[in-house]
């Protein structure tokens, strides 16, 4: 699963350097025809990453309930996201991907309930969750990069 997760941190390394790139005011703004912006794309990977291999697995996520609430699927960008906001994404873009890794290390994930996803496709493990979490991810860089040039 190691080279599962360099996917995962290569991905969140060309997010971090847009994010490094754009200012506050330009990481909040949804631009006409999108329903998110790109503060919403990043954060909504953090916690959807934190769902699908966290809860499903039963444990505890490395995230609040406030943050799921603001960045799961079926939200928008509401409000607006603070300078201390963005770091906290930031930090978290790492953070959660080293405490998976020592997480499968330490072989903590004993369970997990299967999800469909709106794609079809089946999770029925934490290592199926790592690989559809990759492809999920890739689509949001997608979204990511469309944003910018309509910034």
């Amino acid at each position: 699963m190691k080279d599962q997760l360099e996917i995962t941190r290569t991905n969140r390394r060309l997010m971090l350097k847009i994010m490094d790139n754009y200012s506050l005011e330009d990481l909040n703004k949804v631009p006409e025809g999108f329903n998110n912006n790109l503060i919403w794309n990043i954060a909504h990977v953090i916690v959807t990453q934190q769902l699908l291999v966290y809860k499903l697995s039963g444990l505890s996520l490395m995230v609040d309930d406030e943050m799921v609430n603001t960045y799961r699927k079926g939200t928008k960008a509401e409000g607006f996201a603070s300078a201390e906001d963005v770091e906290k994404v930031k930090e978290l873009l790492f953070t959660t991907v080293d405490q998976t890794e020592k997480d499968i290390e330490a072989n903590v994930f004993k369970e997990y309930q299967e999800y469909p996803t709106s794609t079809g496709f089946v999770i029925r493990s934490v290592k199926d969750a790592v690989n559809f979490n990759n492809f999920h991810e890739g689509i949001h860089l997608g979204y990511v990069l469309a944003l910018k040039k309509s910034l």
